[in-house]
């Protein structure tokens, strides 16, 4: 086989951190090599370095046969190395053609030949099995996470892509749209262009990969054979120790309803109705567009509730905003937390208590002593591994980012929680750390309601899954009968 990219002895230290240590990664024409391993493991330093973001401390990088001391942006570009990550960087107010394009228009006499790029672009969805799926005339901002993803793809592609880089690709997609992404991987397989693949979805690696290669603490611990291996021995080589699957909780004791909602009603969602219990899961199943963040955000008061009434412990309440919420004891962990749930510049103790500084401060004077108590409790409890509670949240893993946000609004006194893809880009042994908290926070007395199109974890950790279509409640399935086949009939 024809090798396209060989890494030697790769490291890269930033000052009192090694981030990569002696990596060594080569890659084939044509192939799949998954690079799988915990937050914190490397994979973003290694995949910064191939496309010239940073440049190593040392090692050797040898590319179509050519050996290169560093690399950059623009080299990596003209070389034919191209990323396409979780969060697409697109231009949301263009249409797809001109995303495409964007910087390498072609033109005549300095005029945009628009006739050309549409038929471009729809000869190379032709080439990816991918024609009439897009409209080329769109606006990016109307398209739904996996087109918004292959508007990615085919970016790289124009620019004459040999080797893609996908970084979390599915974190956002439904099934289906998984299924449509694969395919069209397979088929850039087919064309001779080669695929590094990131994931923290197992399944997905033995799926789409050939070779599988394991980091672990910025050094390669293994590399092996898809068909010779499986998901046991890669989670051993990830975290070091076995992981416990079964995270059902059956000594969990549900109590009374805490929360309840009736026929809440907005433009995105309809007449959605449901209960709460204390030390209760209920998961939210649902395809991309379904609803369900838009149902978190007009419970917590984020989005405008055109009819509806909601009772926390047995009162109607006007939740007409997130301090009111917050007022009620009612928290929400979004989908987006590095924007949304962080101030990823501020430290693990600013964090902590920015829900709480109206409890926290006496005439605008901010009692320091508690601040401080209360983080350094939460961050000992919610075991967050950290130096210092002065270290900044954007410093931290994903796992360690969303325990930070849960550790926000137990600081506030939260006892209801919303919940939106709480493992969404977390490694496997982070996530299995998330779902303990769940559980614990459940067992304690709190009600969560648990958002994700990873019907696995839901079926794992739920009592009830709800399940939405087009911004209703389509089904209930209570836990004596979950089955993935029927909440994706339903979903469907």
């Amino acid at each position: 086989m024809e090798e396209v990219l060989k890494v030697e002895n790769l490291s890269k230290e930033f000052p009192g951190v090694r981030a990569l240590e002696n990596v060594s990664f080569n890659l084939y024409k044509g192939e799949v090599h998954a690079l799988v391993g915990e937050n914190g493991a490397g994979k973003s330093t290694l995949i910064k370095i191939l496309t010239g973001a940073l440049s190593p401390t040392k090692g050797k990088i040898t590319l179509f046969g050519k050996f290169y001391e560093r690399l950059d942006t623009i080299l990596t570009q003209q070389i034919g190395i191209a990323a396409v990550y979780q969060e697409m960087v697109l231009a949301n107010y263009l249409n797809v053609v001109d995303n495409v394009f964007l910087g390498i228009e072609p033109s005549k006499l300095g005029f945009d030949r628009k006739n050309e790029k549409i038929k471009q672009l729809k000869q190379l969805m032709k080439s990816l099995n991918y024609e009439g799926l897009i409209d080329p005339k769109v606006e990016v901002r109307n398209l739904s996470a996996a087109q918004q993803g292959m508007v990615a793809i085919m970016r790289a592609l124009v620019r004459n892509a040999k080797i893609l880089i996908f970084d979390e690709p599915t974190a956002s997609l439904s099934d289906r749209e998984v299924k449509i992404l694969f395919s069209v991987i397979r088929n850039l397989q087919k064309q001779g262009i080669s695929i590094i693949y990131i994931s923290h979805r197992l399944e997905e690696v033995f799926d789409i990969s050939n070779r599988i290669s394991v980091l672990k603490d910025g050094k390669l611990v293994g590399e092996r054979i898809t068909s010779e291996t499986n998901s046991d021995d890669l989670i051993k080589l990830m975290v070091g120790r076995d992981i416990d699957v079964n995270i059902y909780d059956k000594d969990r004791k549900i109590g009374e309803e805490i929360f309840r909602c009736e026929n809440l009603t907005n433009e995105r969602i309809k007449n959605i109705s449901f209960s709460l219990k204390s030390g209760e899961i209920v998961g939210i199943y649902g395809l991309i567009g379904s609803g369900r963040t838009e149902m978190a955000r007009a419970i917590f008061g984020a989005d405008k509730l055109f009819a509806g009434k909601l009772f926390i412990n047995g009162k109607e309440i006007k939740l007409k905003s997130p301090v009111i919420s917050k007022r009620h004891n009612l928290s929400y962990l979004p989908e987006d937390r590095r924007r949304q749930g962080l101030a990823l510049q501020l430290s693990i103790k600013l964090n902590v208590n920015l829900a709480s500084y109206g409890d926290r401060s006496n005439f605008g004077f901010v009692d320091l002593k508690k601040e401080k108590f209360v983080t350094v409790d939460l961050v000992k409890a919610l075991e967050i591994k950290t130096p210092s509670i002065s270290q900044k949240v954007s410093n931290l893993s994903g796992g360690t980012q969303q325990k930070v946000v849960v550790a926000k609004w137990l600081a506030a006194n939260s006892k209801i929680f919303i919940m939106d893809e709480p493992t969404v880009g977390i490694d496997v042994g982070a996530k299995n750390e998330i779902y303990k908290l769940i559980n614990k926070l459940a067992k304690e007395g709190s009600a969560i309601l648990f958002i994700s199109s990873y019907m696995p974890e839901l079926i794992s950790i739920c009592d009830r899954i709800f399940v939405m279509r087009e911004g209703k409640f389509v089904g209930e399935v209570k836990r004596q009968n979950f089955s993935e086949e029927e909440i994706l009939k339903m979903a469907i």
